[in-house]
């Protein structure tokens, strides 16, 4: 009978990766660990990203974890990759999905909040401020301050009929609106910000939205 393996070791450019059997009890995996790390193959010293799948550790447990890898000279422990999320962080993802919509004008010195996403019918007036855990939609005139993704949502967008506002913010980046930017919004076309892989907000045409972030769509079916 082959023995089945409760950890596996797979080498990449950044390090190695331990995956780690989410079905197998807790010892056994915890035994078989102790005994790859053990190993006298490896030299030098390699970074190493844990994957624990589908298991729940608590904190005991995932420091035992950390500890047995770190009994190896050779190994040092830069993440715990967990699929397990808490109550919490699911209710907040819950209500990043689900949608706020305010129909007005945001006028100035007034803040329109949203737990998900918002949707503003009208305009936002200069100094009139927009926040949202997930994406902002502006359908009218951006002309304040937009927030989007205010928890450390990275992948929300702010897109609007018209963008002219005078600060765009997506998670912890800010941009304030250049003159080379306020330059992009003079044409007619609907616009979008988002975060660029090189980590500043970016403006685009509103129609390349489903390439930049293909994961905001939630329709199924059409033809």
């Amino acid at each position: 009978m082959t023995k089945q393996h409760y950890v596996t070791i797979k080498g990449t450019k950044d390090g190695l990766v331990l995956r780690l059997d989410d079905k197998c009890a807790y010892s056994d995996m915890i035994a078989e660990l102790r005994n790859k790390v053990s190993e006298n193959s490896l030299e030098g010293l390699a970074e190493v990203k844990v994957h624990i799948g589908n298991r729940f550790c608590n904190e005991e447990e995932l420091k035992e974890i950390m500890n047995v890898v770190h009994e190896s000279p050779h190994l040092r422990v830069s993440k715990i990759q967990s699929e397990v999320i808490s109550i919490e962080e699911c209710n907040r993802k819950v209500l990043e999905k689900q949608s706020e919509t305010y129909i007005g004008i945001v006028r100035s010195g007034q803040v329109v909040n949203a737990d998900g996403d918002l949707v503003v019918i009208g305009d936002v007036n200069p100094n009139g401020r927009v926040v949202a855990a997930g994406s902002i939609y502006i359908l009218g005139r951006l002309k304040g301050i937009a927030h989007a993704g205010a928890t450390g949502n990275e992948e929300a967008v702010i897109a609007a009929s018209w963008l002219e506002a005078t600060h765009l913010m997506i998670a912890d980046k800010l941009e304030t609106m250049t003159d080379e930017l306020t330059i992009l919004s003079e044409h007619p076309e609907m616009e979008c910000a988002y975060i660029h892989p090189n980590g500043f907000i970016a403006i685009d045409r509103l129609q390349e939205l489903r390439i930049l972030r293909p994961n905001l769509s939630t329709f199924k079916g059409g033809s």
